[in-house]
């Protein structure tokens, strides 16, 4: 049976003691780590969340206590009383290392039955099994640290934002389904049968609301419930910490937020961060770098070849400048010896698969050589390379087609054979993006549709276009990058009720639509709304790129799979049918 810890009280964590301590008595708790018989010694390595500590039992000491630790397995749970002593045998590996508690008093406060995996730092266990027992999983050094560093994230994000005047409120969890990008889940209400409230994805209509109403600086760190296909950088339910600033323009938002960010890798991990950011344009960035999300710790940066290529003798690449395409080209520096003809065919391969039609190139070693040689004179080759700057062991990569197929082809390609090349600096390179387009054009539909969302504010002058050329439309809008990957989203807000309702008319909805979705928002902006702008930092990115984690799933607690499925819990799971009926729900049969 568990013992109860009567008379005991931890004094101390584990991971805590040192050699300063010794000849201190202390009570330590936590798990079984390991257990060592040596005959007439026993060692334990003790566990908790701040790390391991050496328990010493010695059979002519105590021999209740020698039996009972006898009797310990990996996973128990244990409170220990003892003096801390000086180990003979240290132990540079751990931080504890140079000293062990001499048991005096042991407690099993629980017994643990064989785990399905071994509780280690380096878990060879497949991911799927530690999630199903994800509570086990948790118990691992890694998880835990990367939990911890998440808690430090959040603290250092309240106190700093408090510090500059800025107040914590709550928004609802369950609102009014509004059109924001992704799809809604939604939760149907058991006193209005037919009706639905939907989880956020974001407080946006809330925390401008909050902006009406005088509170002009707003932070939460809010829970966010997006319904869309899952990726390694999503989760279907993420926090962000959420900001609204009044009485600000752009600068004003990005100079808040460096500084949160100088502050926070500099409590975190004592890291001096240089401010201000470096800002590049959404169109020099898709150009440059074929995302608006570019990685800029390594160059190779996309060139244009199309005004060279025009009328050479290659018929692919005349033929799709001919149609309103482009050819454009990066170069890998020193590549050559790594990518060889046949790692090349599996680079056209991949870029197949992501939609380009091909893939052109040219390997250098002693000569250039060229796949599309034959059709070019010597000229007109050497004037590509002088362009490029390509010199002998480089190989240049090149695609022709319409030219956003281009530009994102060559920009995950980029990213590829980067990794390959192993040349991405481990430092951390922020950049704000900023200029996006208000509009997008949706192939689908054949509609323009908003970028951000409808209440972005668009850029002074550009208000002419709004119905004669949408893609002329530049928002007020910025995304803040770091490594490739984006942390934050932001714009300044429309806040003059006409501005308004114009940019929900050019987007194609009707004043029905309007009234029923943002009736109450276009209401409010006339009571008097002052200028205001915000963003949203994703808390969970910003912990996967500060822990260096390769997935969310490493930084968030109980994270769901990739068919936003939870494994641990079974979740979703199907309901009684009384608490349909309840809800006035009846499920499709099917078919």
């Amino acid at each position: 049976m568990a013992e109860f810890m009567t008379g005991l009280k931890r004094t101390d964590y584990c991971g805590d003691l040192r050699l300063a301590d010794a000849g201190r008595e202390v009570t330590v708790c936590g798990w079984v780590q390991r257990c060592r018989d040596l005959g007439q010694l026993i060692f334990i390595d003790l566990r908790d969340r701040t790390g391991v500590v050496q328990l010493a039992f010695n059979d002519k000491t105590d021999k209740e206590i020698f039996d009972k630790a006898f009797a310990c397995r990996s996973e128990f749970v244990l409170a220990a009383k003892g003096i801390v002593c000086e180990r003979s045998s240290k132990n540079p590996e751990i931080p504890t290392g140079d000293i062990e508690i001499a048991v005096d008093d042991l407690r099993v406060l629980s017994k643990a039955q064989t785990p399905p995996f071994e509780i280690v730092d380096e878990s060879g266990t497949n991911e799927e099994l530690r999630l199903k027992y994800r509570y086990l999983d948790l118990r691992r050094r890694p998880i835990q640290n990367n939990i911890i560093m998440r808690s430090k994230i959040s603290k250092v994000a309240r106190d700093y934002f408090y510090e500059n005047g800025f107040v914590e409120i709550e928004t609802p969890m369950m609102i009014k389904s509004t059109p924001e990008g992704a799809r809604d889940y939604l939760v149907p209400s058991r006193l209005h049968h037919g009706k639905f409230y939907a989880l956020p994805q974001s407080p946006q209509i809330y925390k401008q609301l909050l902006m009406v109403s005088g509170f002009d600086r707003y932070i939460q760190l809010a829970r966010c419930f997006r319904d869309e296909d899952l990726r390694a950088d999503r989760q279907p339910e993420f926090t962000q910490i959420d900001m609204e600033l009044s009485f600000v323009d752009v600068d004003d938002i990005m100079e808040i937020n460096e500084g949160f960010f100088k502050r926070l890798f500099r409590e975190v991990l004592g890291k001096e961060l240089d401010t201000p950011f470096e800002r590049m344009t959404y169109k020099e960035a898709v150009e440059a770098y074929g995302s608006d999300k570019p990685d800029i710790r390594f160059d190779m940066k996309i060139q244009d070849i199309s005004d060279i290529v025009r009328d050479c003798g290659f018929g692919v690449f005349t033929g799709t400048v001919e149609n309103g395409g482009s050819v454009r080209a990066i170069v890998a520096k020193n590549a050559a010896s790594v990518y060889t003809r046949k790692e090349i065919d599996k680079l056209t391969e991949y870029v197949k698969g992501i939609g380009a039609k091909g893939l052109a190139y040219v390997r250098w070693v002693d000569e250039p050589n060229a796949s599309f040689k034959k059709f070019m004179t010597e000229e007109e080759l050497s004037t590509i390379y002088e362009r490029l700057g390509a010199e002998k062991g480089d190989v240049i990569l090149i695609v022709a087609d319409k030219t956003s197929t281009v530009l994102s082809t060559l920009g995950a390609l980029r990213l590829k054979v980067a990794k390959r090349l192993d040349i991405i600096p481990d430092e951390f390179k922020f950049l704000w993006i900023v200029d996006f387009p208000f509009f997008e054009y949706d192939e689908e539909s054949g509609e323009w549709i908003a970028m951000h969302h409808p209440f972005t504010m668009p850029r002074e002058g550009c208000l002419q276009y709004l119905d004669t050329d949408p893609s002329k439309v530049i928002a007020k809008a910025f995304d803040l990058t770091l490594n490739g990957i984006e942390l934050s989203s932001g714009s300044m807000r429309i806040t003059d009720p006409e501005l308004q309702q114009r940019m929900f008319r050019a987007l194609k909805m009707t004043d029905e639509e309007i009234e029923a979705k943002f009736g109450f928002l276009v209401e409010a902006y006339k009571y008097g709304a002052p200028p205001h702008g915000g963003m949203g930092i994703g808390l969970d990115r910003v912990t996967m790129l500060m822990c260096q984690a390769e997935s969310l799933r490493d930084v968030t607690a109980f994270p769901k799979v990739q068919n936003a499925s939870e494994l641990m819990s079974a979740c979703p799971a199907p309901v009684e049918k009384e608490n349909l009926d309840v809800l006035g729900i009846k499920l499709k049969e099917e078919e």
